[in-house]
């Protein structure tokens, strides 16, 4: 009886065994298609090549220095970049002015004012030649950021070449802009070679409590005067300018430089600027004298005891 159920057990044990085999095969996967997949990869790889080869050409056809780069301001996309110009003034130096694009050129929004007489724009320098240097000056001081302000803050009331010296070498010229606030603030803008070199600023804050109807500026000496350390050897003829503040009072302003007779300066929104051309060495600096209506004589720098009269 055992026997005859261990056989009963061992022919059930082979059919499962033959079952579990069948049902393995009918359940196990196809051989993969492997022509098919890769023919398909084949086919993916050709179109990528060819999307690439026409970005690329499409690349080639955009100019140098115009390009885009990835916005790092999270979903904003991207901004455009562009080469960063430098504080140059086109046209070079007031000996060479050449020409200028002049984009600031004509006192407009954009750029400074114009001055109250062509006589301020001295040897050969044009209106643009001034407010694009004046323009690349602010620039390179980072005028936005400070207060020196932009071009369009400033009218122009001065343009003459400058003779280097042993402090500052290099002849070019000077541009001298002055704006409304803070009262009496201006700058003298220096170009070199076609290049911004620095800039001196100025305000009427430096004057003294008791300044009178004409006041010269106090740091003006940097337009007419060289470095003391060529006392004895300045570099002639030179080519000077004297400027200052003015009360509405005043009608008339005079300086007088050297060996030369009076100048008469020019009144430009409460400024006085005179220029004249030296051709031997000073060692007093310059006299000026300003007159009321009437032609009283209401200011004298001799007279004035903040007025240092004896070049360093």
């Amino acid at each position: 009886m055992n026997e005859t159920g261990g056989q009963g057990d061992f022919g059930f044990e082979e059919r499962m065994r033959e079952l579990l085999a069948e049902d393995a095969y009918t359940i196990s996967p196809s051989p993969a298609p492997y022509p098919a997949i890769r023919q398909r990869g084949l086919t993916e790889r050709r179109r990528r090549v060819a999307l690439t080869g026409a970005v690329l050409a499409a690349l080639a056809a955009v100019p140098v220095g115009a390009y885009a780069v990835a916005g790092g301001h999270g979903g904003r996309g991207s901004d455009t970049a562009a080469p960063k110009p430098s504080a140059g003034v086109p046209g070079g130096t007031a000996a060479n002015p050449g020409t200028t694009a002049g984009t600031t050129a004509g006192g407009d929004a954009s750029g400074p004012a114009r001055p109250a007489t062509d006589g301020q724009l001295l040897d050969g320098i044009t209106f643009a030649q001034a407010a694009d240097g004046l323009a690349a000056c602010l620039k390179a001081e980072g005028g936005t950021k400070a207060r020196l302000g932009r071009a369009r803050d400033y009218r122009i009331i001065l343009a003459a070449k400058s003779t280097g010296d042993s402090n500052a070498p290099g002849d070019g010229f000077h541009v001298v802009g002055v704006k409304e606030q803070p009262a009496g603030f201006r700058v003298v803008c220096d170009i070199e070679d076609g290049v911004a070199s620095g800039v001196s600023v100025s305000s009427g804050e430096a004057n003294s409590p008791a300044a009178g109807v004409v006041v010269p500026d106090v740091n003006g000496g940097v337009l007419y005067q060289q470095s003391f350390l060529d006392k004895g050897h300045w570099k002639l003829p030179f080519r000077w300018a004297a400027i200052g503040t003015v009360q509405p009072s005043v009608a008339k302003v005079t300086v007088s430089y050297g060996d030369a007779g009076p100048v008469a300066a020019a009144l430009d929104h409460g400024w006085f600027v005179a220029a004249g051309m030296l051709d031997r060495q000073v060692a007093l600096a310059p006299h000026v004298k300003g007159y009321d209506g009437a032609g009283k004589l209401v200011y004298d720098s001799d007279t004035d005891g903040t007025y240092r009269r004896t070049l360093p």
